[in-house]
């Protein structure tokens, strides 16, 4: 019989395994009177009193009767003689169906537009130092998806949608912390996933399945109502099944989707800024010190408000972080955020968005299936005409942002490129920014000092999720209209983080697997 047990434990003593034992023992003793096995099963910190402690959860079972569970790995075959599947895109609703493909005896052929993890860094450095965006190979595509230079954060509220603890044991697996498995809020950090995803494809080749690099896909082709397989610039790709996990900014896949007359949506999605503060500040404010006490991590914040009925509220926060330039076009300026695996950056930062919907787009004019991304590529473009042509992102001090002030001078910031001081509260469209604004005031509320000229807000945070949807059914994962696509992951509006995609593809891949099978019977 086994045993639930939750300890508290200081920071301070977080590294004595003596100390924790001992509680442990203390816990146990009345059911393990000797010794036991004990295993890990979360942490996390509770910060609501005086001083945070961690509170560690561990799994009692009678000594020598613990063993790991089976590794993921051992359940790929060869699949290079399979029924073949068509993966379009390398993020990860995309790699991860295709990892379940060699669990399931299908052969993953991933087609990605941009470039190897390693390679891809150049295209970034590109565009930190010198402004130059390279449309098939930035921060949003390329190996790994938007996911890999995005702090790599693994949580997710998606825990009906697939195994959650699959996901996070096959990324370990490949090389990724084991920590993930048990920390509340477990993140890999930018600087780790690239090899941890050059693992994953070596696992997808060396069991049968291949991936290619600077195939764009440019066109689907069909034959009565059913795929037949895919064009890229090089080749013709023969599948009968296409999995379409092409990430939230491939917007050239949506114009070749409604070219083609194949069904898609506009859909709502989030609009705003990215605002850094001192990460000194948000640990402070957390942990309820004046200094950060020895083995606490950056501290994080998740706020929200609703304004006029919608919602304002924090995304993607990343502690001890980097804002980063995002866009996927010359000609527009968009801001992520990152962290490394210490995030040990001065700054904090996090995407402070209002929720966008389609009856207001119609009020200001943007209508039909490109309603939301019409109108999020027109205040992309709006920033960067503002600006001197290059990726120096418009920013203003939080509280000059609020009183409608363009700021005299700016703080010092994280983002490579740089910063210019710009009238946000004018470049914003005026119900987004008085949404914002009103949600800083409310936030500073509970946040004392969230709303500070210490801190800058930096435009434009809009890569929040995919402004278009591209519908399937929900028993067979297929396009309503097409048999065969497979719309998948962030791209087609199904999920919303590395987890979510995650889960979406290996569904995705499973669902195949069902029609393969019929097709066979």
């Amino acid at each position: 019989m086994t045993q639930q047990v939750e300890i508290q434990v200081f920071p301070d003593k977080i590294q004595d395994e003596s100390h924790i034992h001992n509680l442990l023992q203390a816990r146990v003793k009345t059911k393990f009177p000797e010794q036991f096995d004990a295993v890990l099963t979360r942490k996390s910190i509770d910060a609501r009193g005086k001083r945070p402690f961690y509170v560690l959860r561990y799994e009692i079972y009678p000594l020598h009767t613990y063993h790991n569970p089976p590794l993921v790995s051992s359940l790929y075959k060869d699949t290079s003689k399979c029924p073949t599947v068509i993966i379009v895109g390398a993020g990860p609703a995309g790699y991860f169906a295709a990892l379940e493909c060699l669990c399931l005896g299908l052969k993953p052929i991933v087609l990605e537009r941009g470039k190897d993890v390693r390679e891809r860094r150049r295209d970034l450095r590109a565009i930190q130092q010198f402004g130059i965006v390279n449309p098939h190979s930035n921060y949003c595509f390329g190996e790994g998806g938007a996911g890999t230079y995005s702090d790599g954060k693994l949580y997710t509220r998606s825990h009906k949608r697939g195994s959650i603890e699959k996901v996070l044991h096959t990324l370990v697996e490949h090389g990724a912390d084991p920590a993930i498995l048990t920390d509340a809020h477990p993140h890999i950090g930018s600087n780790k996933l690239p090899q941890i995803i050059a693992n994953i494809r070596q696992t997808i080749e060396k069991h049968g399945g291949e991936v290619h690099f600077h195939s764009h896909v440019t066109s689907i082709v069909t034959d009565k109502k059913r795929v037949t397989g895919v064009h890229t610039a090089q080749k013709f790709w023969e599948s009968s099944y296409v999995v379409l996990a092409t990430g939230h900014s491939a917007r050239d896949v949506y114009s070749m989707l409604y070219q083609e007359e194949i069904d898609i949506e506009a859909k709502p999605f989030a609009l705003g800024l990215r605002i850094e503060h001192a990460q000194s500040f948000i640990d402070k404010v957390q942990y309820h010190q004046p200094n950060r006490e020895d083995n606490l991590p950056a501290s994080s914040y998740s706020v929200v408000a609703q304004v006029k009925g919608k919602g304002v509220f924090s995304f993607c926060m990343c502690p001890g972080g980097l804002v980063v330039p995002a866009a996927t076009c010359p000609g527009e300026i968009v801001v992520n955020g990152m962290s490394l695996s210490r995030r040990d950056s001065p700054f904090a930062n996090s995407g402070f968005v209002t929720s966008i919907e389609l009856d207001e787009l119609a009020t200001h004019g943007y209508t039909g299936v490109f309603a939301a991304l019409k109108f999020q590529q027109d205040v992309e473009h709006a920033m960067f005409r503002a600006g001197d042509g290059s990726q120096r992102a418009p920013a203003q001090r939080v509280k000059d942002f609020v009183d409608g002030i363009v700021s005299a001078s700016l703080n010092p910031s994280s983002y490579i490129p740089g910063l210019f001081s710009a009238p946000l509260h004018q470049l914003l469209p005026g119900f987004v920014y008085q949404r914002l604004r009103q949600g800083i005031v409310e936030i500073d509320k509970k946040m004392k000092g969230f709303m500070t000229n210490e801190a800058n807000i930096i435009g434009v945070e809009s890569r929040t999720s995919a402004p278009v949807r591209i519908p399937r059914d929900t028993k067979t994962f297929m396009h309503p209209d097409l048999y065969g696509l497979f719309p998948s992951g962030e791209g087609a509006g199904f999920a919303g983080g590395i987890v979510s995609a995650a889960m979406d593809g290996q569904r995705v891949a499973q669902a195949i697997y069902a029609q393969v099978a019929q097709t066979a019977t």
